[in-house]
């Protein structure tokens, strides 16, 4: 199994040792992985940022309600 900082961070090394290997059908399978990572890691930053968002808001109304 390859390491997906290797792939991200060197997706044309992955390809050279796959055409070593004679198994060109497999070379679309890395820009595939690495355009999924891409997609993954946005996501995850959204999710990050909406989880700080709702945070602040739970914290404004539990303060509005203090009051």
């Amino acid at each position: 199994m390859l390491d997906i900082k290797l792939v991200r961070n060197n997706p044309e090394l992955v390809k050279e040792n796959i055409r070593k290997k004679f198994q060109d059908e497999k070379l679309a399978m890395v820009d595939e992985v690495v355009a999924m990572d891409k997609e993954w890691r946005e996501y995850h930053t959204l999710v990050a940022v909406l989880r700080i968002q709702r945070t602040l808001l739970s914290k404004q109304q539990v303060g509005m309600l203090a009051r």
